[in-house]
């Protein structure tokens, strides 16, 4: 197996890995500078991970305007707070965005701890041709809302 197979098999396993070791910590996406999903913890179907990516790059769109606004240049992180929990953004220096959904009694601060790592060890490795290899490897035929 070649060095980028293992890299585009190891971050969704890195997402899952992350959702298990913070506490309330509930599913991880990784959502391209498009918009387009590029890996997804194994808690969501492909329906929803695809909506939830769109939903992600259209936050971090609005936060990037607000800070142009505001006379800033980068969006660091965007939390969106929310009756049933908190979804938080964290962006990557080649503009993809790492997204985590978690409970309300999470601590956003070890959740936020751990996507810093997570987006550091990525910025390392996300090439052009490995964000494409992620692409290709979502699952295409796995449950979708309309299975259920």
């Amino acid at each position: 197996m070649s060095a980028s197979a293992r890299e585009t098999r190891s971050f969704p396993w890195l997402l899952d890995n992350t959702v298990r070791s913070v506490a309330g910590a509930r599913l991880g996406l990784l959502v391209s500078s498009d918009g387009l999903l590029m890996a997804v913890s194994k808690e969501l179907d492909r329906t929803t991970a695809d909506q939830l990516a769109a939903v992600v790059s259209g936050i971090a769109g609005l936060a990037r305007g607000a800070v142009r606004t505001l006379g800033g240049t980068t969006v660091n992180q965007a939390v969106v707070e929310h009756d049933a929990g908190s979804l938080v953004l964290m962006t990557i220096s080649d503009g993809s965005i790492l997204a985590f959904e978690a409970d309300p009694v999470t601590d956003i601060g070890s959740l936020g701890y751990e996507m810093a790592v997570l987006a550091q060890s990525a910025e390392a490795y996300l090439t052009p041709q490995l964000i494409s290899q992620m692409r290709r490897s979502l699952p295409v035929d796995g449950e979708t809302r309309a299975d259920r």
